[in-house]
Formats: structure tokens, sequence, C-alpha cells
């Protein structure tokens, strides 16, 4: 059971990352509407050839994301998804589309991550009551009888520096901790981002000694190993066979899919080392009958540097444990022997919102396509790409694959 293979990513597009957006604000239905053209543009599609949508939230509407995106557009849809695994939605949304054309509801599918309006609109906000419900402590569930707001808060765990730290720690704890190899994961990306005119750190290398002596964020986690949020935004055209053989590009198609969630923070995690990512790789796999032996380059979320090594090991590129003996010993970089985020991974190329994990999927689709420019893989053919929501707790894989 699963995907057969005949639905193919046809068209890619994505907003620059800024730091500091130096355009007008712009809503993020707005965002929608200008993705949109770009992708379809990219992969030579009318508008009124697309029959489905997947979204996430969007900021002008609380609820009814995709009627509202598809009014906006003046896109009536056979399918209309809404997706809500944080920074493994982009990959969620890939491999959705995909079942809606293998079943036969939608022809073509637009999957569009857009930031947060940028710079934040004047207009349309919510109160300042609401967002304090929402955010207060850094923490998506604060408003009362949540368990994050009654067993973690009070105890001060917040955000996402600290229980990634903590997983951190616990890793060091039962496996050993090597400070150098984590954060040659940093150096290899940067590395790709230097190739990379798109990115926010382009024409800005690093070495293992900038990423130890930046400042200490939370122990063992550095400056340089932690994502830096920026504007952006991404959107993915997912089509039907016979129309994606005659679009631009090679078309990019999309062979397995698994999608694991156990939790939503570490504090209810049965195993805080090993993640949901080993059964949804696994799930992966097996639908695409590849092993990762057989994969080409991957685009794994990174928003920290312990998240690209434990995805590593889970997925089965190497051992439990072993992560840090297999990123020493191998390039990372796009001319590596082990391609790894060629577009300089969020924690270089930036990381727009929930479009940081869709720039994974247009990462890989780019290579396998052969348009990375600089930073391409040569003979690229197939691609492991993965999301991460929550705190290492909502994962998916997909398995990607040229003709």
């Amino acid at each position: 059971m699963g995907l057969r293979g005949e639905a193919a990513i046809v068209g890619i597009a994505e907003l620059r990352p800024e730091r500091k957006p130096q355009r007008e604000p712009r809503f993020t239905i707005e965002q929608w509407a200008l993705l949109s053209k770009q992708a379809l543009d990219d992969a030579g599609l009318r508008a009124e050839m697309v029959d489905g949508l997947v979204t996430a939230g969007i900021a002008e509407s609380a609820m009814f994301a995709p009627a509202t995106v598809s009014e906006y557009l003046g896109i009536p849809v056979n399918f209309a998804e809404h997706v809500d695994l944080g920074g493994a939605t982009g990959a969620g949304m890939i491999w959705r589309a995909a079942a809606a054309v293998e079943l036969g509801i939608a022809d073509v599918v637009l999957c569009a991550l857009p930031s947060s309006p940028v710079p934040p609109a004047p207009v349309s906000q919510p109160p300042a009551s609401a967002a304090r419900g929402r955010w207060q402590f850094g923490a998506s569930s604060s408003r009362y009888g949540s368990p994050q707001a009654e067993f973690e808060i009070p105890y001060g765990s917040l955000a996402q520096n600290a229980p990634y730290a903590m997983i951190a720690q616990r890793y060091a704890a039962e496996f050993g901790y090597d400070p150098r190899a984590l954060a040659k994961i940093a150096v290899d990306q940067r590395a790709n981002a230097c190739a990379n005119p798109a990115a926010i750190f382009y024409g800005k290398p690093i070495t293992i000694e900038d990423v130890l002596a930046s400042p200490m964020v939370a122990d063992p986690l550095h400056l340089l190993e932690i994502v830096m949020p920026c504007a952006g935004g991404a959107a993915v055209v997912v089509a039907n066979a016979d129309i994606a053989r005659g679009t631009r590009h090679r078309p990019v198609w999309i062979r397995g899919f698994g999608e694991r969630l156990d939790a939503k923070t570490p504090t209810y995690a049965k195993d805080m080392v090993r993640t949901p990512i080993a059964d949804a790789a696994r799930h992966a796999f097996e639908m695409a009958a590849v092993t990762p032996a057989d994969i080409d380059m991957v685009s794994v979320y990174d928003c920290y540097t312990i998240t690209v090594l434990m995805t590593l090991e889970d997925a089965g590129f190497c051992g439990k444990g072993k992560g840090a003996d297999f990123i020493s010993s191998h390039d990372l970089t796009f001319r590596g022997d082990f391609p790894c985020n060629t577009h300089g991974g969020q924690l270089s190329f930036g990381q727009p919102g929930l479009a940081g994990g869709m720039s994974h999927v247009c990462d890989a689709a780019r290579q396998i396509q052969a348009r990375s420019g600089e930073n391409q893989v040569a003979d690229c053919h197939r691609a492991f790409v993965t999301g991460n929501g929550g705190i290492m707790s909502e994962q998916v894989g997909l398995v990607l694959q040229g003709d």
C-alpha cells in the first residue's frame, strides 16, 4: 500500500529570505498569490488547471484557510487540505497532494507556505490578549487547560532552545558528544550557502573554530548551531503524470513517504534520542522500494545541528550513536560524498517560518531537475527529504526521484 509514484513536483517558487525585509507590508494571502503564480509559471501551467489546494494557517483568517485562499485566488477546487505539523508541514503537504492526485481527486495541486505578514501588517492583527494567550512565554499552548501550560511553563520548559539543548544533553549522556562533529554540520552547510546567492549567509564562510567560539545559547548549543528566523516563503506544484510530462522541467516523482508523531514536547516523549523519523523514514524507503544507500542527496530539517545528526542516525544512514563519526568522515557539501542541505539548510539559507520546511523540498527538487547552479550535485536522481515539527516529535520523510 502507498504511492505508486504517479504524481510529480513540476514547479517550485521561493521568496528570497530576508533578515530585514525591505518591501512593503504584504498579507499572507497576497504572498499566497505571488508564490502560486511564480510556481505555476515555473511549471508552465495555467491557473485554471489548478483543482487542489493545500494550506497551513493564514494570518487573515483563524478558520477556513483553504476556502479563504480559494476565494482570494479565484480558483475553485475539488481537493482542499489544511496541514498543521509545524516544521513538518511542508513535507506533509507534498505527500497529501500526491495522494489526492493518485486518487484522481485533483490533477494539479498548489502547496504554499508564506511567512507571516512581512513586515507585520498594521491591520488585522489579533488583540494583544489573544496574542499573549497563544504565544506567551514562547509556547504554542499557553492557554488554560493545556498540558504545556500546567506542567511545563511553570517549570521553565519554554520555546525551542531549551528543549533541543535538553535532547542534546541526553544524547551526550547516552552516546557521548563530539562538539567538533556537530560544528562541522554548520560549517559544511555554510559552504553550501556560499554557493547559493539566495542564501542569507551567501559569501560568509565559517570554520569549526568560529562555531565553537560563538556564544553558548543553551548548553551545548552555540549560536551558529541554531537556526535564524527570517522572512520568505515557498510554494510547490504537484501534478499527475500526464500533465507532468508536458511541463518545463524534469518531473520529480513522489515515490515514497512516511509520517509519524508521538508527542508534542520532550516531556512526554518515550525516548528523547530515538525519534519518530525512524518510522517515517522506514515507511518512505519501503514504499519507494529503495534503501538509504540508493539516495544521491539528502535535504533534512536542520533547526539545530543536533537535529541533523539524530535524523541521519534514525533514518538509517548510519548506526545509532555513530552520527558524529559519520559526519566527521563524510563531506556534506554539494561537492562531497554525502551532499546534505545543498541550499545551505535553514542554518545558513534561513528559516522563513513554516516555509523553512518547504525549502528542503525545493532544494531536493532543484537538484533532481539539475537546476541548482553552482551547487549542483553531479548525477542527482534520487533525494530524501525530511520535515520536523514540535520538538523532534512530528516527522515526515519523502523519497523523491527523477525519471
